[in-house]
């Protein structure tokens, strides 16, 4: 019978170093565009558009993110912990996340919880769930297209709602335009089967959607 035999040898340092700091580069890529984004939750798909990298290889990035403690997954993908939003936060660049306006137009704040839920994972013509991020102002919904060449932001505040389109590759906008349209079709839907409100004096209330 053939002996098996194993090499003993401990790893080349070099190598190791080597191995290590590739895997530290590609966790760092991804804490980067968490850290762009703000984003408090995404999808592994709507991560894998927005950098353009290989499902193998994204697969590995967030298992080892996951397993350091600063992602969770979950059944709606993956959420960023609060030591992945400090991390992020620290990596954060100045890029400028601004994009092309595509539409502005008010939106009753008490409506923003039920058009969040409505619209979380959903697809829209050529757009992509990404994922969404929070802060002060309120929540914005990320969408992308298959091909990572161009990003909808939806911005949900306190009584507006601001959609901008934003090219990542080489692209234009007209998809975006049109997937925008759609989405704001989707949203007067969501609208028109909401329970209003008690009438009151004040027209600050009311929605104007152009389609």
């Amino acid at each position: 019978m053939r002996e098996l035999t194993v090499d003993a040898r401990p790893p080349n340092n070099s190598e190791t170093q080597e191995i290590s700091i590739t895997q530290a580069d590609r966790d760092s890529f991804v804490m980067r565009i968490i850290g762009e984004e703000d984003l408090e939750g995404f999808t592994f798909e709507g991560l894998k558009r927005r950098m353009g990298t290989h499902s193998e290889t994204l697969s590995r990035m967030l298992s080892r993110l996951e397993e350091s403690g600063v992602l969770a997954r979950t059944e709606h993908g993956y959420i960023v912990t609060e030591r992945g939003k400090f991390i992020a936060g620290a990596r954060q660049t100045a890029s400028s996340k601004s994009g092309v306006l595509l539409l502005r137009t008010l939106m009753p704040a008490f409506q923003n919880n039920r058009m969040i839920n409505g619209l979380m994972g959903r697809w829209f013509g050529p757009l992509r769930w990404l994922g969404y991020s929070r802060d002060e102002t309120g929540t914005t919904m990320k969408w992308i297209t298959e091909n990572g060449s161009v990003q909808v932001d939806a911005h949900f505040s306190d009584g507006e709602l601001v959609i901008e389109g934003r090219i990542l590759a080489g692209s234009d906008l007209s998809e975006a335009i049109a997937a925008s349209h759609q989405l704001v079709g989707y949203i007067s839907r969501i609208y028109s089967h909401t329970p209003q409100r008690p009438a009151y004096s004040s027209t600050a209330g009311a929605v104007s959607l152009d389609n």
